[in-house]
């Protein structure tokens, strides 16, 4: 694994081209790079490719074109690099059948490097009970044990596919606490995907906004919200701003929101526009928008 501490990445998605054949959905030239010790988060509304992109990272999708790296090396479900790997998708990787208790000693026949200490010791921080079937969890309690299996096999790279959804905000903060307290070890790396965007701005280090299938924007989550900024203008106006200056703009009722970088220059360049700084569901908004 000596390469992937040489260019400090956990994971590095390469010109990935996937054609999805029952419907006209596809992923186009995805580049998604994940240093260690950071965590990455991607955002995009309902349909934008998360989840697929996350499928071709695992294997579970095959690729057209494109490369996936993981721990320096092509990830073709090598067993010395997917033990290394935690995941949590939409639906459970276990048993509903099972106790916590059973799916500890089905781990330890799966994975030669299964951490039984470490695994109680999650069920015991997200009060689990041990002896229940599982299938008498509520939502949050069957999401708190996947993230507690994914955790607990010498795990370095945790992928997470909308891990916090649907849960309350003492269960969503539980489980982003643990996520950063995972990445305190230099050679921890998370990715992560989600529409709570107030979620990834409490713990993302770098954020990648999707739409349609494509990338639309990828910087670090500190540049998005210090020195990104919304310059808002009348319709009409829209053509003072100089196309050089705007990244993405979306037009409502007669105003426009123009996405910008540089915010002290802008402001400056700019004064007869108020400019703001954005959060990430208005970066969103304007990224994703398309004119009727």
């Amino acid at each position: 694994m000596m390469d992937s501490y040489e260019n400090n990445l956990a994971l590095r998605v390469s010109g990935l081209n996937k054609k999805n054949k029952t419907n006209d959905f596809s992923l186009k030239n995805i580049n998604i790079e994940v240093p260690y010790g950071s965590i990455v988060g991607n955002i995009g509304r309902n349909g934008a490719g998360k989840s697929t992109t996350i499928s071709c990272i695992l294997g579970m999708f095959q690729k057209d074109e494109g490369k996936v790296e993981i721990f320096g090396t092509e990830y073709c479900n090598q067993i010395d690099i997917k033990k290394h790997i935690g995941v949590v998708l939409d639906d459970p990787n276990y048993s509903l059948l099972l106790t916590p208790n059973e799916i500890n000693e089905v781990m330890k026949f799966n994975y030669s490097n299964w951490e039984e200490d470490s695994f109680k010791n999650y069920l015991n921080r997200f009060n689990l009970p041990i002896d229940k079937k599982t299938k008498q969890f509520s939502f949050g309690m069957k999401k708190k044990l996947s993230l507690a299996i994914a955790l607990s096999h010498e795990t370095k790279l945790l992928i997470l596919d909308e891990i916090t959804s649907g849960l309350d905000p003492v269960s969503r903060d539980e489980i982003l606490c643990i996520l950063l307290e995972f990445i305190e070890n230099p050679e921890h790396s998370v990715y992560i995907s989600s529409h709570i965007t107030t979620d990834l701005e409490k713990i993302a280090d770098y954020i990648v906004f999707m739409d349609d299938g494509r990338v639309v924007l990828s910087e670090e989550k500190d540049e998005l919200l210090y020195n990104y900024g919304i310059l808002r203008c009348n319709d009409t106006d829209l053509e003072k701003v100089e196309k050089t200056d705007i990244i993405s703009y979306r037009k409502e009722f007669g105003r426009v929101d123009i996405l910008v970088k540089d915010i002290s220059k802008i402001k400056n360049k700019y004064k007869e526009f108020v400019v703001n700084k954005p959060n990430f569901d208005e970066m969103l908004l304007i990224l994703t928008w398309k004119e009727d």
